[in-house]
């Protein structure tokens, strides 16, 4: 038996290219040289040379583009089992054309194939596609290819974009494209995990098991899903151009002129057909892509596929969605997870509940959690910060709701890059101009200082303790505030009874930038009438760069410098620390310590108050 096999393959492979070319014209000018099909089957390989391969393709697509109508659906028993010959040579030349199709597939996403050779498999069975069913669309060939694309054993990355170039463009193959990822999508939501955590996916006979390989299959899906064009409008021509001839339900010949129509209105039914068609395929679309996408997004996707779908879902996704209102709760889910996916999350759910009428009560609270000193360094810090000043657009926001707002990043302007103090300015600036029930927190006093009273704060206390007006009007002491930056809840923050002192430290920032912008910005809110809002836009996509190159290129107009006419024997002026004195140490110089009070008493002071009055004569000449 052996022997009798190693004769075949021996002999198969002593088959020149002219031989297969004369083999190919045997088989395409009779039915007695039937035998040579399953030969030239054989050919069709990753394995058998390109040259040899590309020939019995052609031979075999010639061969069954015409015969394809009069083929059975699919080998059956039942037809095999009549007597009648006819019937059994139709069943076995079915089973020989799914072998031709199955091969077909094969040489396309292989990673052996030649590239010239996998772009003539995808274009043969595109046209098997195209050719079946009497004209109409065979989505169960395409349906075979897109699944040895999702689930590959090698890499595919060639013939998808094969397929995307060449054959998107037509809307019956978007059409059937989602579908066919809906399938797989809910295939791959309904398999059984194992004990272990290894996933199972079963499809029409084919056995794929582990969770690298069902992720995978996750990736493959989105790979497409992100590829395929959308349906951009109802009156591009474009958008309704087939593959097939009879993609749809409805005929084209619809659209085509009628010798019916009557001389008056046909020009006027002629187009009413054509528009019912484009809306009838519009329709149809959305809701394929519908599916498509919420089958794909109930899967457990990788968290870099999480992430980039939430960073393109309100770009690509739900302006085309027939319901956008069906992403709610991947999106609240999404929201609730917190961090960067919380940030990423926040334009699909903003846009939902600003344009479709989404109501999320814990929205405000979910956003205040979000500002913590990480989200400055987010990759997608400018796109959260538009948001932010947007959600925190609305008139009707309660005045604590603003001031938590404000206090909460003011105290972040604390600790946060000189790149995220400007942004931080900047919405302060437009929630105070917004909600001028606020402006207490600019100008806000202790108590000892109201009024011009120089009664003491335990006076003050006392009478407040007695009087009706409760605890809360006279509650600041100095050096206090009352402000909990650590409650998650912005209602219970106390942040107005709080003050925007943090905004005032930003004065004498270490960088210029951020001390310009705050004194800028507080002349602004002096005179409302003449000014505008400031765009946040512009300050979110700093950093440390873009700063730096900003300062460079500044043209200065006076440089700080400082003459002495005496060495200079202090650091500091001796007024800013009062009972201390700071002097450089000298032989002539001594320094005592007085015991009962702490002091340093120091001899030899009269050369250093020389020594600075020389320096004020300098600076003031």
């Amino acid at each position: 038996m052996a022997s009798i096999l190693s004769k075949k393959q021996k002999k198969r492979e002593n088959y020149t290219l002219k031989d297969l070319k004369t083999l190919g014209q045997q088989l395409l000018s009779s039915r007695s040289h039937i035998n040579n099909l399953p030969l030239l089957l054989s050919f069709i390989s990753p394995s058998s040379p390109p040259q040899h391969a590309l020939e019995s393709l052609l031979s075999l697509q010639s061969f069954f583009i015409p015969v394809l109508p009069d083929l059975p659906p699919s080998s059956s028993k039942s037809l095999a089992e009549k007597e009648d010959p006819e019937a059994v040579y139709r069943t076995w030349l079915r089973s020989k054309f799914d072998q031709f199709i199955n091969s077909l597939v094969n040489l396309a996403v292989s990673s052996q194939s030649d590239e010239a050779l996998k772009d003539v498999a995808l274009d043969a069975v595109m046209e098997f596609v195209k050719m079946g069913r009497g004209g109409r669309f065979q989505s169960a060939i395409y349906h075979k290819f897109l699944r040895s694309i999702v689930h590959p054993t090698s890499s595919v990355d060639f013939p998808l974009d094969l397929l995307v170039s060449k054959f998107f463009k037509y809307i019956d193959i978007r059409y059937f494209t989602y579908v066919c990822l809906e399938k797989f999508s809910r295939s791959l939501e309904t398999e059984d995990i194992t004990e272990n955590g290894d996933a199972s996916y079963q499809d029409d006979g084919d056995h794929i098991s582990g969770s690298s390989s069902v992720e995978v299959a996750i990736r493959k899906i989105h790979d497409i899903l992100s590829r395929v064009p959308p349906l951009e409008g109802q009156d591009a021509k474009s958008d309704n151009e087939m593959w097939s001839q009879l993609g749809f339900s409805f005929k084209e010949a619809d659209c085509e002129p009628s010798s019916e129509v009557s001389p008056v209105n046909g020009e006027a039914y002629k187009l009413k057909k054509c528009n019912n068609d484009v809306l009838s395929i519009t329709k149809k679309m959305k809701l394929k892509f519908t599916k498509a996408w919420i089958s794909f997004l109930r899967l457990p996707l990788p968290i870099d596929v999480y992430k980039e779908v939430l960073s393109t879902l309100h770009q690509i996704v739900i302006p085309h969605l027939a319901n956008p209102i069906m992403l709610c709760d991947f999106l609240t889910r999404s929201y609730d997870i917190g961090g960067v996916i919380s940030v990423m999350a926040l334009s699909s759910l903003f846009i939902l509940m600003t344009q479709h009428g989404l109501e999320y009560p814990n929205f405000y609270e979910k956003l205040y959690a979000l500002l913590v000193p990480a989200i400055f360094m987010a990759k997608h810090r400018a796109k959260f910060f538009q948001l932010l000043d947007s959600c925190l657009k609305s008139t009707l926001l309660p005045a604590y709701l603003a001031a938590a707002f404000a206090k909460k990043l003011s105290r972040l302007a604390l600790s946060v890059p000189p790149s995220g103090a400007l942004v931080i300015i900047a919405i302060i600036h437009n929630l105070l101009r917004r909600h001028p029930s606020i402006n207490c927190l600019v100008h806000r006093q202790a108590d000892g200082e109201t009024d011009g009273d120089s009664r003491g704060t335990d006076e003050i206390d006392e009478n407040t303790r007695k009087s009706d007006a409760g605890p809360d009007l006279y509650h600041i002491r100095r050096g206090v505030d009352l402000f909990d930056s650590e409650q998650s809840d912005p209602a219970k923050s106390d942040a107005m009874r709080s003050s925007l002192w943090e905004i005032d430290t930003l004065r004498h920032h270490y960088c210029p930038a951020v001390s310009r912008f705050v004194v800028s910005l507080e002349n602004d809110l002096t005179v409302r009438a003449k000014t505008s809002e400031v765009t946040v836009k512009d300050f979110c996509s700093g950093s440390y760069a873009t700063i730096f190159r900003a300062e460079t290129g500044r043209r200065i107009k006076q440089v700080p410098l400082a003459f002495y006419n005496a060495t200079p024997t202090s650091l500091f002026i001796e007024s800013d620390f009062p009972g201390w004195t700071f002097g450089f140490g000298r032989g002539d110089e001594q320094e005592t310590s007085n015991g009962e009070n702490g002091e340093v008493n120091k001899y030899g002071e009269e050369d250093n108050h020389s020594a600075k009055r020389q320096r004020i004569e300098s600076s003031s000449a």
